[in-house]
């Protein structure tokens, strides 16, 4: 089975089955993930060793589109148009997850703390798609539809800089396991990595900026736009910074400097559709079945303990910025989704760390199967409640 037959099974197998389960009410990233699975080593085979050996490059494109895409929510314009209460609600209900989730996992379940810290970050992560989905198909409308888009919209940003901190720390703990490490130190090290990530991407923000006067076709856009994710990504790992928060800033950079730069972060939607659906499914054929057995009791607590920080978080949040009552009691529901993002921040663990990447990735994916079929309903629950449906 070569790499080329393989991409192109993986193209056709991830359209039908998406379109097949449509029709059972799944999400897309579900059946991707599904058919991922059949489709990859575990069953049919169809997945070629080297297309599965190529998945740290697709997972380090995708995420730096992504991040890249996410960076646009760190405009001005933007954070005063979602004001305070949006701000402080996405803060704390990211932040909470981290923390509950990495307490449990270091306390209860006695894992070290490197990977404590893995786990709770991925699960500040979120899927806006999904709370999009829910809202677009019961037309739901006020102040808590509001609250809850524009947090789902800048969340998973903060994930991306907690998941970065927290795997800069663990790197540092597993490379000086058996030394005397002193805090400041890792401290240090993760500061200095992330300035450099944020320098990195700014710097290449003006760039691309005084570039964009000399653009004139959108093909010219596309390729422009792509080089420099690639460039900016690739300057990462050789340095060592984070890929993710470098093309955060890159994208956070460009719309802040002049509006007519929305074109860079419009043009990627003419292949982020094929992109995205290409990465999910070799995501599912990156699951290794045999690691089942293993992880029931991790991906129950971390299923757990991530809603419980998310609705803790969330609620906090909402009474801190004195939101409206039903933001207060509800809007952690609507934050259950869990997708691309924290599939991808797996992969980049499952790669940073052998010995234990294939536990955290299968049970990242598993628990994500199980969010993205509970999520849909806990946000209409949650939409229901506040009485912005019917």
């Amino acid at each position: 089975m070569n790499t080329i037959f393989s991409s192109g099974i993986i193209l056709l197998a991830g359209l039908f089955a998406a379109k097949i389960l449509h029709l059972l009410k799944f999400p897309a990233v579900t059946a991707y993930l599904l058919i991922g699975i059949i489709i990859g080593p575990s069953f049919l085979n169809l997945v070629s060793p080297g297309t599965i050996n190529a998945s740290g490059l697709i997972s380090n494109i995708v995420l730096s589109v992504i991040a890249f895409s996410l960076g646009q929510n760190f405009s001005r314009e933007h954070f005063r148009k979602i004001g305070k209460s949006v701000l402080v609600i996405s803060v704390l209900e990211a932040f909470g997850a981290w923390l509950l989730v990495t307490l449990a996992f270091f306390f209860i379940l006695k894992q070290p703390f490197y990977l404590a810290l893995l786990f709770g970050s991925i699960g500040a992560a979120t899927a806006p798609a999904a709370t999009v989905m829910v809202i677009r198909e019961y037309r739901a409308k006020g102040i808590f539809t509001n609250t809850l888009l524009g947090t789902v919209a800048v969340d998973d940003a903060w994930c991306l800089i907690i998941f970065s901190i927290s795997l800069a720390i663990a790197r540092a703990l597993v490379q000086h396991s058996g030394a005397n490490i002193f805090l400041l130190k890792v401290s240090l090290h993760s500061l200095s990595q992330i300035i450099g990530a944020f320098l990195l991407g700014g710097g290449m923000g003006i760039f691309l900026n005084w570039l964009g006067r000399f653009i004139r076709t959108k093909a010219d856009f596309l390729i422009i736009t792509l080089s420099a994710i690639f460039l900016t990504a690739g300057v990462s790992i050789f340095l060592g910074l984070s890929v993710l928060l470098a093309n955060m800033a890159l994208g956070a950079m460009l719309t802040n400097l002049k509006k007519e730069n929305y074109g860079f972060f419009e043009i990627l939607h003419n292949i982020d559709t094929p992109l995205f659906l290409f990465f999910f499914v070799l995501a599912g054929a990156n699951l290794k079945i045999s690691f089942l057995s293993q992880i029931g009791l991790v991906v129950l607590f971390y299923l757990i303990f991530r809603i419980l920080g998310k609705i803790a978080g969330a609620s906090l949040g909402a009474h801190i910025s004195k939101a409206i009552g039903s933001v207060k009691k509800y809007i952690g529901f609507g934050l259950i989704p869990q997708a691309g993002v924290a599939l991808g921040l797996a992969l980049i663990a499952k790669d940073s760390f052998s010995e234990v990447g294939n536990f955290i990735y299968a049970s990242i994916v598993t628990a994500t199967i199980i969010s993205e079929l509970i999520g849909p309903f806990t946000t209409k629950f949650a939409l229901k409640k506040a009485g912005e449906i019917t």
